[in-house]
């Protein structure tokens, strides 16, 4: 069992945090934003060939963590592989000693940097969900039964703020109906409409952390009301980047703005999910001031 499952089952306030491997094969960069992040959270996150832009893989970057004494969370898209390769990649992961896993379906490749690559979606997230169950319990997709089963950790992601959001809430049902044991959310700038959110979802009975994504500035939070769907940063929170370029700049109002947002969320979910966006070193002040630490 993962030390970020046992601390899900054990009701502690979990802190996770995110990495993105380089477009190339020098992870120093990398390494060096997860020593900054390391002791503040329970386990890291590595995305996936995030936004279908091409890098080194998440698997071996997960590897290396775990090399290095750092719990991964694997992300797995559906975008870049049919059903054999996903299957293999989760075993590959297991036999890796990797047990957490975070299945997505993957933005469009038109969004990325190859943009005439041909996408797969051979299986979309709920249907990884039931080949991580699937492959757990001693058997492949066809019904050939494994000589060893993985045992893994399966997550998914939901999307509290959708506008509407039962199709989200009905999608979260299903995930967990496949098997997803944890989420984590998109970004969330609305306390008010997290905890409907919550509320919502109480039925289900399984960890969410909340997504926190640090806002570098006013323009950036502009971007993501218009391009990010289920991302509304509210005026308030622009205005407050808008107020003080140098500190936003420097990061104290993004330290600010999160830490606040978590003190929210400690009555309304099980953790979170920080995404520094290459501010890993921020993140041990926000869980101080957040009062985590």
């Amino acid at each position: 069992m993962s030390e970020f499952s046992e601390a899900l089952q054990q009701d502690e306030f979990v802190v996770t945090g995110e990495i993105g491997p380089p477009k190339g094969t020098n992870l120093e960069h990398c390494m060096e934003e997860v020593n900054e992040l390391r002791d503040s959270v329970k386990a890291v996150n590595v995305t996936d060939l995030q936004s279908a832009v091409m890098r080194v893989g998440s698997l071996a970057t997960c590897r290396v963590l775990k090399d290095r004494g750092v719990e991964p969370i694997y992300q797995l898209v559906c975008r870049d592989r049919n059903r054999l390769a996903l299957q293999s990649d989760l075993l590959s992961a297991s036999a890796l000693g990797i047990e957490n896993v975070l299945c997505l379906t993957g933005d469009h490749t038109l969004l990325g940097d190859h943009s005439d690559a041909q996408p797969v979606f051979d299986l979309e997230s709920v249907g990884l969900l039931q080949a991580v169950e699937t492959l757990c319990s001693g058997e492949d997709m066809a019904g050939n039964e494994l000589d060893g089963s993985p045992e893994l950790f399966p997550g998914a992601v939901v999307t509290p703020g959708a506008d509407p959001v039962e199709p989200q809430i009905m999608r979260m049902e299903k995930k967990v109906e496949a098997g997803a044991r944890f989420f984590q959310t998109q970004a969330v700038f609305d306390l008010d409409q997290f905890s409907g959110f919550m509320n919502r979802v109480e039925h289900l009975d399984v960890p969410v952390l909340g997504g926190i994504l640090l806002l570098k500035s006013a323009g950036m939070a502009k971007f993501l009301n218009g391009n990010i769907s289920g991302v509304q940063v509210p005026q308030r929170l622009i205005d407050r980047l808008d107020a003080d370029k140098e500190k936003a700049k420097s990061g104290e109002t993004a330290v600010k703005i999160a830490a606040q947002t978590i003190r929210g969320m400690r009555d309304l979910c099980d953790g979170v999910h920080i995404m520094a966006l290459g501010w890993g070193g921020l993140v041990p002040q926000i869980v101080d001031e957040a009062g985590l630490s």
